[in-house]
């Protein structure tokens, strides 16, 4: 990401950092300084010893395949949810490739590795990460939500030694809502507020609830296979709508379609 022997400032690097990723098809990048990570469960224990930095990669999910969750997940919401895994887990093997031609330490973070699946951990919790890096903030659905996509997304962390300057977390935004609540069909979100996190998931979670019907009900379902859901992500409004002005202004070509030369998407 840095050119040997050049000399760049450490603000000109880490755009730098942040725009290659972005290159490979993240949608969200964000900068955490690992010192108020040491406070989280991780596996194993020394799993940040030797970084200074975490950085927090995010892919939004389409929100067309929400609108087709009722009342369970759906296989179509399994397969992006896996897809956006697998791409989550080859954008962060980049990065931390690309640290290392830098010459800097760097480790990625599988995406969605559950390491004790009798209390949930993983190696590192992505979405404390990503509150840290300052891609959202902690919803009262215990998800990250961003002022972009919602909780449309899904993460990954590369940790790394790599000089970056590190991103501050953003305000909680929830406010009074609390559709995610309304909608959960466990009723295990109990609708508290946070300024800033939760210090235990039972403040936020009746967490038993929710992990029983993923596990025991929706991972057995045809075509799912995976403790998801997906119900509390359709209900919350950050995200759910598209901005129309985004949309790029086609107009019609002189050419008929059958003497036009095809045109790359991208």
């Amino acid at each position: 990401m840095g050119k040997g022997g050049e000399e760049v400032t450490l603000s000109e690097y880490t755009e730098r950092v942040k725009a290659r990723i972005a290159g490979w098809g993240a949608d969200l990048v964000g900068v955490a300084d690992v010192e108020p990570l040491t406070e989280l469960k991780v596996d194993p224990p020394d799993l940040l010893s030797g970084f200074t930095r975490a950085v927090s990669i995010a892919v939004q999910l389409p929100i067309s395949v929400f609108e087709t969750i009722s009342d369970r997940p759906t296989p179509i919401y399994s397969t992006i949810y896996q897809t956006a895994n697998r791409i989550l887990d080859e954008v962060a093997f980049r990065t931390s490739v690309a640290f290392q031609k830098d010459g800097f330490y760097s480790l990625p973070i599988p995406a969605s590795q559950v390491l004790d699946r009798e209390n949930w951990h993983a190696a590192i919790s992505h979405k404390a990460v990503a509150r840290m890096a300052g891609l959202g903030w902690q919803g009262k659905n215990l998800l990250l939500i961003t002022p972009q996509y919602g909780s449309r997304v899904r993460l990954v962390t590369v940790l790394t030694e790599a000089p970056l300057l590190a991103d501050a977390p953003v305000k909680n935004r929830c406010g009074n809502c609390t559709l995610c609540r309304d909608a959960c069909p466990v009723k295990a979100i109990r609708g508290v507020n946070t300024a800033d996190h939760y210090k235990e998931r039972e403040e936020a979670l009746r967490f038993s609830r929710c992990a029983e019907r993923l596990t025991n009900e929706y991972a057995s379902l045809p075509g799912i296979g995976a403790p998801i859901c997906g119900i509390c992500i359709k209900a919350c409004p950050f995200g759910r709508r598209m901005k129309k002005g985004d949309r790029p202004k086609i107009i019609e070509g002189s050419k008929s379609a059958a003497d036009a030369q095809p045109v790359p998407l991208m």
